[in-house]
């Protein structure tokens, strides 16, 4: 019985050894043009599911700040809503009560709401 164990012992300390002595000509991977093929599905899934989503979205926010104007009812990414009184470069000026008034830059504009939005709220 410890001899059987003896042995066990001694051939799975010999596994690693084995299996790196193995024909190189066996395990062949990817050639050099299946590793091209490998890398070019890898962007294209990349460019798919992430660089072109967000270049889309930035279109659409970049449309939305060129295209904001006094009167519009907005929502801020800090979840302020009102209505923009004053528009300038950099900065708008939304009233978010009678005779309250906030500055904040364009870039924080998240959404721009439909007219009479925040009479129903």
């Amino acid at each position: 019985m410890k001899a059987l164990l003896n042995a066990l012992v001694v051939g799975l300390a010999a596994l690693p050894a084995m299996a790196f002595a193995q024909d190189p000509a066996a395990g062949q991977g990817m050639g050099v043009i299946g590793q091209i093929i490998f890398f070019a599905g890898f962007i294209l899934i990349f460019y798919l599911l992430i660089w072109r989503p967000q270049s889309k979205r930035a279109k659409e926010h970049k449309n939305l700040m060129a295209g904001l104007n006094k009167g519009d009812e907005v929502v801020t990414s800090g979840g302020i809503a009102g209505r923009i009184t004053k528009v300038t470069d950099d900065f708008i000026v939304i009233e978010v009560a009678d005779n309250v008034e906030v500055k904040v830059q364009k870039v924080a504009v998240a959404t721009a709401l439909p007219k009479g939005t925040l009479k129903d709220i």
